[in-house]
This record gives structure tokens, sequence and C-alpha cells, in this order.
């Protein structure tokens, strides 16, 4: 698995022995596996008895760097070996790749059906409103005299209907047109292939 260099650091300071010892490291997995699949973020996730010896920031880093891991090791399905092996590269022991892994399987369907949740479609665009508005004064009462677009676009996902409303200059409006007719010519092309 591809992990980035911060969350490379956080999992090597979690299997460093004098930081997190068993009790710690079990806690704290088992912490990170809970939290994800927690409707609302809880402040106090990692108020734990076996956590209270560690620096705070410390324990923020390696929880970030775990449910970072978790998460990815999801996403990918990863086997028992791509776990192993990944976390043997960070130096963790073999009885807490053990201890990651029992828990990981012990959350993973959970997990696997809280990332299905998530979706792959993005919104569907329905309609679009838009106005041109012109901006006299700033905030600082100096003259501005610029016109700008506000535009509103109806979108739908999942059988329920947002609008999804901005504003933008005439340079950012002709921007965004001109990604949206590139983006037809690939999909055009596409569905020719």
């Amino acid at each position: 698995m591809e992990l980035s260099e911060s969350v490379q650091r956080g999992l090597q300071a979690l299997a460093d022995a004098s930081s997190f010892d068993q009790s710690s490291f079990q806690a704290l997995i088992d912490v990170s596996h809970r939290s994800l699949l927690s409707s609302h973020g809880d402040p106090a996730v990692l108020d734990q008895p076996e956590l209270k010896q560690i620096d705070q920031i410390l324990l923020k880093q390696v929880h970030t760097a775990a449910t970072t891991f978790i998460l990815e090791a999801v996403k990918q399905n990863a086997d028992k070996s791509t776990i192993s092996s990944s976390l043997e590269e960070l130096s963790f022991s073999a009885e807490k790749i053990e201890i990651f892994y029992s828990i990981y399987q012990k959350h993973k369907k959970d997990l696997e059906h809280l990332l299905a949740s998530i979706g792959r479609r993005p919104a569907q665009i329905n309609d679009i409103s838009w106005r041109l508005q012109y901006h006299m004064k700033n905030g600082q009462v100096d003259k501005v005299n610029e016109p700008f677009y506000s535009i509103s676009l109806n979108s739908e996902k999942d059988g329920c209907s947002e609008d999804i409303n901005f504003t933008c200059t005439m340079e950012q409006l002709q921007d965004l047109v001109g990604k949206l007719k590139d983006a037809a010519k690939s999909v055009e092309k596409a569905s020719q292939m």
C-alpha cells in the first residue's frame, strides 16, 4: 500500500514499543476502528484510560495515521499478507500485527458497508439558473463597479434534490464554460470507443 510520509511516521510511532505498549496499542487500534464507524465525531474518542499517559499530540497523529491505514486497507480489500507486509515495513512486531489484524477482521464488514454507502456517482445536474449582478462598492466603501454572476445548480442524488449556489466573475465563468466543453468532448470521445 502506498502511504504518505506523515502516515508512515505516525504508524512508525505506533510501532515503537516505548511509546505504545500492548494494551495502549490495542486500545488505540480498537478506538480507531470504532471512530470510523461512529455516525458523529466524538471529541472524547481518545479519552481511554490506556491512552492517558501518551502525549496528546502524538496520540492524535498516530490516530490519524491508523485510521488512514485502516481505510486504505478496506478500500483495497487487503488480505492478511498485504497488511502484514505493509506493517512489517513500518517496524511493527509480529504481536502488534496480529492484534491489528484481529481487530481489523472484526470491523472489516462494517467498514466495507460504510465505504460502499458513500457512493461512486456524483450528483446529477438537472437545471441551472443564473443572474447577472453588479458590485458597486466593497466593504471599505471603495468603488468597485464589477459585474459578477450568481449561479444556482439544481442537482439530484439518490432522489434528493439540492441546490448548489455560487458566484463568479466573467473570467471565472469563461473558464468554467471552457472546462465543461472539454469534459463534454471527452465524454463524447469515450462513448465512441
